[in-house]
C-alpha cells in the first residue's frame, strides 16, 4: 500500500495532530508514504524522523501552480494507492486526474464542494459523515475515519516546573486559545474553587485576552500559561482532572487523551464530545458556557474519589474499544484497501 498525505494545516491544531499522529502510525505499521505540507518545522522533523519523504508547499490560494506542482510531483515520485488530503485547505488543490484515488477526510463540517476532486470522502465522525451525504456525495463512498490518542508512556512533568503545589488539585486544559475553546468559562469556574490550580496548555489570538481576564479574576496566582506542548502525555500524568469547556467541537482528541491517561473528564456538550462520552459513565457532561455546572462538575471529580475511579475505568475502556493506535491503523488500512479495490485509475 502507498499512500501520499496532503495538508495545509496550522502551526498547531487538533486536525495537525491527527494527521502527523496517523502519518507516524501508518509507518510504524510499514505503509510506504510521503507527505506533502505547509513548512511547519516540528511536524516536517517527526514525519523525517520516521522515515517518511516529505515535500514542503506554500498552499497560497491566489499563486495556487507551485503547490499543484508540488502534488504532481509527489504523485509521480511515490505513484500512490491512495491520496489523503486532509482538511478542506489541501482539498482545494486535489489534481482532477488522480480523483478516483484520493480522499478528503474533514475535521469539520465542510462543503463538499471543497473536495471536489476526490471521489471518497471522511469525516472524524460520524455525523460528519452523514452531513457530506446530506451534501450529495454517494453514501457507499463515504466512510468514518475518527481521531486516536496518541499517549505513549512518559515520566510525568514536575509540578515545581510550574509553580504549582504538589498537593494541589490540578485541572488541565489542552487548547487553542481560541474562542470556540472556552476557555474563559474554565477560568471563571476555577475562580469559584478555592484552591484549584488550572494548567493551560495552547497558544492562540485570545492569549493577552484571556490573561487579562484572569487578572480580573484574582486568580493569576493560581493559573499556569504552558504555551502549546508536545509533551501532553507528560502533563496528563501530573493533573488530576482534565477540563475540555470547547463551545465548537466536531469530534475532540482531549476526550480520548484523557481516556488513555487515566484522567477523570469535564467535557462540555458540543457536538463532537456530547455524541462520544456518556454523562456520569466515562465522563461528566456539562452545557456549553455554564460556568455553575462546569464549576460544580470539577468540583465532583476532584473531591469524590470514586466517582473519580468509576470515570477512568469506564474511560479506559471506551479508549481501548476504539481509539486506540491500533484500531485507528485497521480503520484506515480498510478504508484505503475499499479505494485501491474501487479505482482502476490507481492499478
Amino acid at each position: 500500500m502507498r499512500v501520499l498525505h496532503v495538508m495545509a494545516g496550522a502551526d498547531a491544531g487538533g486536525a495537525e495532530t491527527m494527521m502527523l499522529d496517523g502519518v507516524l502510525a501508518l509507518a510504524e505499521a510499514g505503509v510506504d508514504q510521503r507527505v506533502v505540507t505547509r513548512g511547519e518545522k516540528t511536524r516536517i522533523e517527526a514525519i523525517r524522523a520516521a522515515g517518511v519523504p516529505v515535500d514542503e508547499a506554500s498552499f497560497d490560494k491566489i499563486w495556487r501552480f507551485p503547490t499543484q506542482a508540488k502534488i504532481t510531483r509527489a504523485i509521480k515520485a511515490l505513484n500512490p494507492d491512495v491520496i489523503h488530503y486532509w482538511m478542506g485547505r489541501a482539498g482545494m488543490f486535489a489534481p482532477a486526474a488522480y480523483r478516483e484515488r484520493s480522499l478528503g477526510w474533514y475535521g469539520g463540517y465542510y462543503k463538499l464542494s471543497r473536495f471536489r476532486n476526490c471521489a471518497w470522502q471522511a469525516g472524524v465522525t460520524k455525523d460528519i459523515a452523514r452531513h457530506i451525504v446530506e451534501q450529495g456525495a454517494p453514501a457507499e463512498r463515504v466512510s468514518t475515519l475518527h481521531t486516536f490518542a496518541a499517549i505513549e508512556e512518559a515520566a510525568q512533568v514536575s509540578r515545581a516546573e510550574f509553580n504549582t503545589p504538589a498537593d494541589a488539585p490540578v485541572v488541565l486544559a489542552l487548547a487553542r486559545l481560541h474562542w470556540k475553546k472556552g476557555i474563559d468559562t474554565l477560568l471563571d469556574a476555577v475562580a469559584q474553587l478555592p484552591g484549584v490550580y488550572a494548567w493551560i496548555a495552547g497558544s492562540g489570538p485570545l492569549e493577552d485576552e484571556l490573561k487579562q481576564r484572569a487578572t480580573a479574576l484574582g486568580i493569576d496566582d493560581r493559573v499556569r500559561w504552558l504555551g502549546w506542548r508536545t509533551d501532553r502525555a507528560a502533563l496528563l500524568g501530573a493533573c488530576d482532572a482534565v477540563a475540555f469547556p470547547s463551545r465548537y467541537e466536531p469530534f475532540g482528541t482531549v476526550t480520548v487523551e484523557a481516556w488513555a491517561a487515566g484522567k477523570p473528564l469535564v467535557v462540555a456538550d458540543a457536538a463532537g464530545p456530547a455524541a462520544t462520552v456518556t454523562n456520569e459513565v466515562n465522563a461528566l457532561l456539562v452545557p456549553k458556557d455554564n460556568v455553575d455546572a462546569l464549576r460544580d462538575a470539577l468540583k465532583r471529580v476532584l473531591e469524590d474519589a470514586e466517582l473519580a475511579r468509576n470515570l477512568v475505568t469506564n474511560g479506559k475502556r471506551a479508549y481501548e474499544a476504539g481509539f486506540t493506535k491500533q484500531a485507528f491503523v485497521r480503520a484506515a488500512m480498510a478504508l484505503y484497501e475499499k479505494i485501491r479495490g474501487g479505482s482502476p485509475e490507481a492499478h
